[in-house]
């Protein structure tokens, strides 16, 4: 199977090189959408062997977006695609667990939970912590959902994918996926993934302002889908 990756990444210099080193050999392309960076992340991202695209608009979701159009382009399209955050958090050698699934033809998409697997201390806040359970929490009443974790480290079919019609530009990426799967009946599975303290600092939980602005934004995409 072709499986491409795409890592949305703003200001990541540090650690994009060790997120696209780590990455299995299995992998086609590894698509990185530079979102605005002021840092050397696009020179080191392409000197490790990255595809790099240019997107000026700020925002998680139109980083991811313009990675789309861009694959959606080529002559070849991928049969998966793998989400991956360009901070060094995730461990990029555990995407063949998250793929497996898929490769067996009995899932669409896999959410790799953060909740399951091994976190280290201080990978994650205690408002990510509580938003992830709220929100969920949330999915589970809502939509009969069973996802324990809203985690930047996913894989989906890609014609599945693009089935979803995917809009957010921002913090509400991860969860429209979610919704929107859950809505149109797709077959999805967790499987555990380890997580660790990122390199530099975080743009959402790094701030106030993150924080208060993935909350409610989680929230308000819960409410408008339902």
């Amino acid at each position: 199977m072709k499986i491409d990756v795409i890592i949305p990444a703003f200001n990541e210099s540090s650690s994009i090189g060790k997120v696209i080193g780590d990455i299995p050999k299995i992998v086609r392309h590894v698509v990185v959408a530079n979102n605005g960076s002021t840092d050397a992340t696009k020179e080191v991202a392409a000197g490790a062997g990255a595809i790099v695209l240019d997107e000026p608009q700020k925002g998680y979701g139109r980083a991811c977006l313009t990675a789309m159009e861009y694959i959606a382009s080529l002559d070849e399209q991928p049969d998966i695609v793998v989400f991956l955050d360009g901070d060094y958090s995730d461990y990029p050698a555990q995407l063949m667990d998250l793929v497996q699934p898929i490769m067996d033809d009995v899932y669409d998409m896999v959410i790799g939970s953060r909740a399951l697997g091994n976190r280290e201390g201080g990978s994650m806040t205690l408002p990510q912590v509580f938003g992830n359970w709220l929100a969920t929490s949330l999915m589970r009443r809502i939509y009969g959902t069973s996802y324990t974790d809203l985690g930047p480290f996913r894989a989906i079919k890609w014609d599945k994918l693009q089935a979803l019609g995917m809009v957010d530009q921002n913090y509400g990426w991860t969860i429209e996926m979610q919704i929107k799967a859950a809505q149109a009946g797709y077959k999805t599975t967790e499987v555990p993934v380890d997580y660790r303290k990122r390199i530099g600092v975080s743009k959402v939980s790094g701030t106030v302002k993150g924080v208060f602005g993935a909350g409610y934004k989680i929230l308000w995409t819960i409410y408008k889908y339902w």
